[in-house]
């Protein structure tokens, strides 16, 4: 009765966080002072005291053009000069927003961050590149002990864990995802932007798909054909409706906690239930992991230009990290032992 409730609080708090995480606060980008400065950077390169090299001109643009290889290059400076005339003029409109006494606005999604050298999110970046590494870590180790360490199955030589393939590509998507973030924070760009937010649905989906096959311990292949595909549809459906059609924050955040709250509640249900020898371990991720999501949802501006709710939310899944590979490798350990059991 007591973990019932449990989850009924658990789903009301991030019900609530949903709700109100979800409203779209990029004011900022809709700023008209902050637009102007925008396209007046890009025309002409130059906004106050601060020349910006990657910007031309576009009788410049004209008179340089010489083929597909200034393409590309033409390409990469318009990017670079659009990302560098948002950083200065959002400077200088939060400049101007604190003499006036206003609090800080997010623009194009994202809190107003201080550089450093190449790195517009330092701390972001870095922690990101921790978690990758983490993931790394905890999926060789996963990899090691499932070839090397557990029995084979003597005709096939293959693992007696009904999951190892799947488990394989949720670290291959977790790698991705993570790295595109670290990329993403380090140098924010349309196209690393998009890349982010799509390895980041990416791997949600598949977590969602992956934790419903677990806990239903599905192992025939059409069966999971059939558990898969209508969130798969809808996976691509929405990555590509944010890379060619709008990138949407607010309908993107609703998107992603969606799916992150239903595989939460979906081993909750099952941790509760289950007699899993490691179920201490997934209920500590899934109470972490709901913690952690709220910095998500409960934002704040950085403090003192670095750390804000989403650094703080990198920081705090390496730990939880670490654990989840732990469970996942008990999970493989137990689900080996009970088939060989059943085999003798």
């Amino acid at each position: 009765m007591g973990g019932r409730v449990w989850l009924v609080r658990l789903a009301s708090l991030l019900a609530l966080g949903l709700a109100l995480g979800s409203v779209d606060a990029s004011l900022g980008d809709v700023d008209p002072q902050y637009r102007t400065c925008v396209d007046e950077c890009q025309t002409t390169g130059v906004i106050g005291e601060n020349i910006i090299n990657h910007c031309q001109s576009q009788e410049n643009q004209n008179d340089t053009a010489d083929g597909g290889s200034w393409y590309n290059q033409e390409q990469w400076k318009q990017l670079n000069c659009k990302a560098d005339c948002r950083y200065i003029c959002m400077m200088r409109r939060e400049g101007e927003r604190q003499s006036l006494g206003l609090s800080p606005v997010k623009y194009h999604g994202k809190w107003p961050f201080l550089r450093v050298y190449v790195f517009q999110e330092p701390l972001s970046a870095a922690l990101s590149a921790v978690n990758l590494l983490m993931h790394f870590i905890g999926w060789l180790s996963f990899f090691l002990l499932v070839k090397h360490k557990l029995p084979l199955r003597p005709q096939t030589r293959r693992t007696y864990y009904e999951y190892t393939s799947l488990w394989h590509i949720y670290a291959m998507l977790s790698m991705n995802a993570w790295f595109w973030s670290t990329v993403f924070h380090t140098r924010d760009i349309d196209l690393t932007e998009k890349l982010d937010y799509s390895a980041a649905v990416a791997l949600l989906g598949y977590s969602l798909i992956l934790s419903l096959l677990r806990t239903f311990n599905v192992k025939d292949e059409a069966t999971r054909v059939m558990f898969a595909a209508p969130i798969l549809a809808f996976v691509t459906t929405h990555i590509l409706y944010l890379n060619f059609y709008e990138l949407d924050y607010g309908w993107n955040m609703k998107v992603c906690v969606v799916m992150a709250v239903v595989q939460l509640l979906t081993w909750a249900i099952w941790a509760g239930v289950t007699r899993h020898p490691s179920r201490l371990k997934l209920w500590i991720v899934v109470f972490g992991g709901a913690l952690a999501m709220l910095l998500e949802l409960y934002d704040f501006p950085p403090y003192m230009g670095y750390a804000d709710a989403h650094s703080l939310w990198h920081a705090s899944t390496i730990p939880l990290t670490y654990l989840w590979w732990s469970f996942i490798k008990d999970d493989a350990e137990f689900r080996t032992s009970t088939l060989i059991k059943k085999a003798k």
